[in-house]
């Protein structure tokens, strides 16, 4: 049987499975809030369910490669933005305790007014766009060059297959497969890692010194990423949906945990790369070096590439359905909640057809939202509405100068890869600050 058959029965089988596995939802609470029985999620499937949903294929492929790159230095790095679950956890529960909110759509409707909420939700259903296209792009490399007939096949049929469990569950059934998902992909994980270190020359103390603590080699990427921490949870609510499933005691709970384990699952991945690296490979380190170790290896990196892209798109669907449901409020009955996720599903495999970086998804996006920082991190202060949208679109241009590559270069003080990315985030992070709090002292 070909290889290729095989990551065929691979896709079909785990998706048919998925299917029959995941709760109908009957109500539209067990559809977009994933009330089952009227009992929350406990910790150990919160924990699970973000763990999984913010291990994208694209993240494990982002890690991968950037492993090959600079080596350990490069996961831990890119592990760097795992720190958003514990801002994100410490922050939701305050604003669960301290302020009485209910969701993000709440707190920033009350604060700054319905205009606020709208321009947020167009930020946050761009994050969900992008989150679609970017991970089933990473499937399709394992099928196919890019823009072969079967690199779009593996794509269209992967991404419909993912929408039909969905559509079945909602919410319920994304935080159910979550923990499926997750236990598939540590066990996978462990089997990799165990290929890789049955190798002579690849040993922990090899892996430990197969970088440079610099910031042309890698360091760039993890201040920048830790810079991003601080805004980037709360403009992705396949994150911020599960800040107010359970009590706000499990929820941080959770939180603190999935930042810890989340980080050390990015890490291990990049030892691919890091292998990859030692063996003078080129091009997709995860995709290399599954060829490299042959079939079998290659079947279990793509399995885990497809448990957790699958993981990333129920979550996306189930929030861009809620997003436009319940906290726009265009209509709140089952109907429109799977219509909601055929739209987001057509729109989002659009750019798959088009020249799109699947890095570019993360680094961009999170900086084009750094404006965020300051009306998550000053919640308490109260400050004027005018200081929200000052500091959105002081972020937004800050991003644009990200984009378009005009930010003056003297303004960078590192160089090498990333230099851009960060200096543009800590120069924009304190434009942001200052934008938003003139208006309070103004005020005051």
């Amino acid at each position: 049987m070909s290889i290729t058959l095989w990551q065929w029965l691979l896709i079909g089988a785990s998706s048919l499975i998925l299917f029959f596995l995941s709760p109908l939802a009957k109500t539209p609470g067990q559809f977009f809030k994933a009330t089952h029985r009227k009992k929350a999620p406990s910790a150990l499937w919160l924990t699970g369910s973000l763990i999984i949903s913010w291990i994208f294929a694209k993240s494990i492929t982002n890690a991968a490669n950037l492993g090959l790159a600079f080596g350990i230095v490069g996961g831990v790095a890119y592990a760097g933005y795992y720190v958003s679950f514990a801002v994100a956890g410490i922050l939701i529960y305050q604003l669960r305790t301290k302020g009485g909110f209910e969701s993000i759509h709440d707190f920033l409707t009350t604060r700054y007014g319905k205009g606020a909420m709208a321009l947020f939700s167009i930020l946050i259903a761009i994050r969900l766009f992008n989150e679609v296209w970017s991970n089933t792009m990473v499937i399709g490399t394992y099928f196919g060059d890019l823009g072969s007939t079967p690199y779009y096949w593996a794509i269209l049929v992967f991404t419909a297959l993912t929408l039909a469990y969905s559509l079945k569950g909602g919410l319920s059934s994304s935080i159910f497969t979550d923990v499926i998902q997750m236990v598939l992909f540590s066990i996978l994980l462990i089997v990799i890692l165990g290929a890789l270190f049955s190798e002579d020359n690849f040993t922990p103390s090899y892996v430990a010194t197969s970088g440079e603590w610099a910031f042309d080699m890698g360091l760039n990427l993890f201040f920048a990423a830790l810079i991003q921490s601080f805004s980037y949870p709360f403009h992705d609510p396949v994150l911020t949906d599960r800040g107010f499933l359970s009590s706000p005691k499990i929820t941080r709970k959770s939180f603190l945990w999935a930042s810890v384990i989340g980080a050390a699952c990015i890490i291990l991945f990049s030892m691919i790369g890091v292998y990859a690296q030692q063996q003078g490979m080129e091009g997709q380190a995860a995709v290399e070096v599954g060829k490299a170790f042959g079939v079998i290896i290659l079947l279990v990196i793509n399995f885990i590439m497809i448990t957790s892209a699958a993981s990333t798109l129920d979550s996306t669907f189930s929030s861009f359905s809620k997003l436009l449901a319940v906290d726009l409020k265009m209509g709140k009955d089952l109907t429109f909640g799977r219509a909601a996720m055929v739209a987001i599903t057509i729109l989002g495999t659009i750019p798959v057809f088009l020249d799109a970086e699947i890095l570019s998804a993360t680094t961009i996006s999170g900086t084009m939202v750094i404006g965020l920082t300051p009306v998550f991190l000053f919640w308490e202060k109260k400050a004027p509405k005018i200081s929200f949208y000052l500091s959105i679109v002081c972020g937004l241009l800050f991003g644009f100068l990200l984009v378009f590559e005009t930010f003056p270069t003297s303004l960078l003080f590192t160089s090498g890869p990333h230099a851009d990315l960060l200096w543009v985030n800590i120069w924009g992070i304190l434009c942001c600050m200052l934008v938003y709090l003139i208006p309070l002292w103004i005020k005051k």
